[in-house]
């Protein structure tokens, strides 16, 4: 950019060339799409984001303008030593996180480089910076929308590098062309295209590398990748209210594929923790961790924890049939190490060194090295009989009373109210049934919290607002179990959400966290109940049709892009194997067919040459000459052009004085005058020998040039009259 006087406005000179202004653009745009992505991540605060729009767009409309506003040094200079004790306030107290204090200074940075470009180190800064802006972005977000805008970035940083060189050229440069406005938009049109062309070759070569060479699961910058989003709810302490809080978001947790189940004929609940203690306003859950260590193959025996053993007891008593589905889980970054899992768990595999369950059942990630991304289970999905369950004993294992029986001091009106409801019921099942039964029709569904906690939550739901969200009926009915001497237990995880068809996954959401409760009977072990009223599910549309194709193309980005690993390869490596040997196959099959079809449509066409001789052969005479015909079109079509512009040369001046003075050289050279290729038509001219041929000459080549490079009608128009005089008087 051309420096204005210090701190003022100026006009640039009218000199200021097509070149110059490209690079402006350029690197204006350049800048702007790396704070957009920067911006779209949603990580940087409000304030941060408006500062810098407004001296974007303050920049953008001087550009419009073609004035440039440069700030005093000694300003850059005062601004960044107190920036750099701001920063250490901001990291410190305001911010408390490295990457954004990071963030703010860059942004910083930015906003006054934008005002003070000088030099063409300044113009260099500007690009590093943009850049810096696009790699936050990327450890910010593992969106796919970050392809699109890091594309539309490769594209202006080629514009801007490659009319940066082109302005450092013209700069050294002794003069300067005259410039026209066709030739500018030609000019720019040209960088344009290079610079696409330029984009889409890096993007692919890009492409091959990434998927010839794997990455490892972390990266350089990861530890400063967003780790805490979606942590309430799903840890071991958890307060009435919080699964409310994460319902009221439309996130994706997870993506869920199951085999063999191509329409999403499942409606499962996936486990995450299970909670034991209550306090009356929170759950606990107290049970110890034991670690698994990893076997061989990736895969973890989960039948030997204790809370699962249910399988083996059902197993020798009979009364469940297994059911095993198996399944595989993409999980989104959510900041969570719970492995979510349909019960009842027998297998997990995955790239983990450790994981660790709890007595409950809940699984954990212990791997520090590895976040919980991507996973496949195996669960038993069976459910026991409810005969069976109105049989069940009431001896409970020792431990199981004081574990699962616990109760703080509870309102008196829920055991009232608990016994009210299962008057009618002689055996625990029923009674949890009629309580769940009770919880879903008398109680209302709602997302809306309370402005102020309640002294006492479960009271005030059950006797006074009558209507809350999952956590509350699951409390309620767990709580009131209780009190009726029934073991239970509150879990928190997700109802399967969103099936779709498109990828065949379950699409879960934040909105799809929820909590129900597990009864222990003794021969069956845990059982779930879902005292929770079903909610209000989106309908279909034109709308969500989009949004499910828009998912597809985030799971594939997660899928084959975040998640690229060895695994990814080798599992690509020998679908493209067993693919090229299957085209290979159908290739080698289609030829033989097809040779085979040939050989018997020769036989045929021998038979029938055999059998009519006369017509064959006049159909080969006709079928050789269509075939000359068609081999010599261009040259036939070329012959019919010429012999058009020819008879009318003024409709094309200087493609008729080719032609004709063609015709003279070749006329020429069969008596003996050869025009060399290096000849100019003057110096042609005077090698012929013939004086009386060289006056006609001389006249035919001024009105050849004339019209050839002139593009004069009437020349040309002479020309075949010249010819023939020329011809027919030396010919005599």
């Amino acid at each position: 950019m051309d420096p204005a006087p210090t701190g003022q406005v100026a006009l640039p000179g009218a000199g200021r060339s097509a070149v110059e202004r490209y690079f402006e653009i350029s690197l204006y745009l350049l800048i702007v799409t790396g704070f957009t992505t920067l911006a779209s991540t949603g990580k940087l605060d409000m304030l941060s984001v408006l500062v810098v729009t407004a001296a974007l767009l303050f920049r953008g409309y001087l550009l419009l303008q073609g004035r440039t506003l440069v700030i005093p040094e000694r300003w850059t200079s005062f601004s960044a030593v107190a920036y750099a004790v701001f920063y250490v306030l901001d990291f410190f107290l305001l911010s408390g996180s490295f990457l954004t204090a990071t963030a703010h200074l860059v942004l910083f940075i930015l906003v006054v480089k934008l005002f003070s470009v000088q030099r063409n180190r300044d113009v260099l800064w500007l690009c590093v910076l943009a850049f810096l802006s696009v790699l936050a972005a990327a450890v910010l977000t593992v969106d796919s929308a970050f392809l699109a805008a890091f594309s539309l970035f490769l594209l202006l940083a080629v514009a801007t590098f490659v009319s940066m060189e082109m302005r450092r050229s013209a700069e050294a440069a002794a003069g300067r062309a005259r410039e026209s406005e066709h030739a500018t938009r030609r000019l720019s049109w040209s960088l344009s295209t290079t610079a696409v062309a330029l984009m889409v070759s890096i993007i692919l070569g890009a492409a091959g590398i990434f998927f010839v060479l794997p990455r490892v699961s972390a990266g350089y910058l990861s530890a400063y990748a967003p780790r805490t989003q979606l942590v309430s709810g799903f840890s071991d302490d958890v307060r009435l209210g919080e699964i409310g809080e994460i319902q009221q978001s439309n996130q994706v947790i997870m993506h869920v594929e199951i085999e063999g189940d191509p329409q999403g004929s499942f409606d499962l609940k996936w486990r995450g923790v299970a909670l034991s203690r209550f306090d009356g306003t929170r759950w606990l859950n107290p049970s110890q961790q034991l670690t698994v260590w990893m076997p061989s193959q990736g895969r973890f025996d989960l039948l030997r924890v204790p809370s699962n053993n249910r399988l083996a007891r059902a197993a020798e008593s009979g009364t469940v049939r297994p059911r095993n589905i198996r399944y595989r889980v993409t999980l989104e970054p959510v900041g969570t190490n719970v492995f979510f899992l349909a019960p009842v768990a027998q297998a997990l595999f995955g790239n983990y060194r450790e994981i660790s369950v709890d007595a409950a059942g809940s699984v954990y990630n212990s791997d520090r090295y590895k976040l919980v991304s991507r996973y496949e289970a195996v669960s038993d999905v069976s459910q026991p009989q409810p005969e069976d369950l109105r049989q069940q004993p009431t001896d409970y294992p020792q431990g199981m009373a004081e574990r699962y029986l616990q109760l703080p001091q509870v309102d008196p009106r829920v055991r009232a109210l608990a016994g009210e409801i299962t008057a009618g019921a002689d055996n625990n099942y029923d009674r949890a049934v009629a309580l769940e039964h009770y919880l879903r029709t008398r109680y209302g569904y709602t997302l809306q919290l309370l402005d102020e906690p309640e002294e006492d939550p479960l009271a005030h739901f059950l006797f006074e607002r009558r209507e809350g969200h999952c956590e509350y009926f699951a409390s309620s009915m767990a709580v009131m179990l209780r009190e009726l001497g029934v073991p239970s237990r509150i879990v928190n995880g997700f109802r399967t959400g969103e099936f779709n068809d498109v990828t065949g996954s379950y699409i879960i959401r934040a909105r799809d966290a929820h909590s129900w409760v597990e009864a222990y009977f003794p021969s069956a072990g845990w059982v779930a109940f879902d005292p929770t009223p079903a909610a209000l599910r989106p309908s279909g549309s034109t709308w969500a049709r989009f949004l499910l194709y828009l998912d597809a193309a985030r799971e594939f980005w997660r899928e084959w892009v975040i998640n690229y690993d060895f695994m990814h390869q080798n599992q690509l490596g020998s679908s493209m194997t067993v693919s090229s040997r299957h085209y290979a196959l159908n290739l080698r099959s289609w030829i033989r067919q097809r040779y085979r079809a040939l050989v018997r449509s020769a036989r045929e066409l021998q038979r029938q040459a055999q059998d009519s001789p006369e017509e064959w052969s006049l159909g080969g005479v006709a079928g050789l000459a269509s075939l000359l015909l068609l081999l010599n079109s261009r040259r036939l079509w070329r012959a019919i052009r010429d012999q058009r512009t020819a008879r009318r040369p003024e409709r094309a001046p200087r493609a008729a004085a080719s032609l004709w003075y063609e015709r003279l050289t070749r006329w020429l050279a069969r008596r003996g005058w050869r025009k060399l290729p290096a000849q100019t038509p003057e110096e042609f001219l005077a090698t012929v020998g013939d004086p009386n041929l060289r006056r006609s000459l001389d006249s035919f080549t001024a009105r050849y040039q004339a019209a050839r490079f002139g593009g004069s009608a009437e020349d040309a128009r002479s020309l075949p009259e010249l010819y023939e005089e020329i011809t027919s008087t030396s010919g005599r």
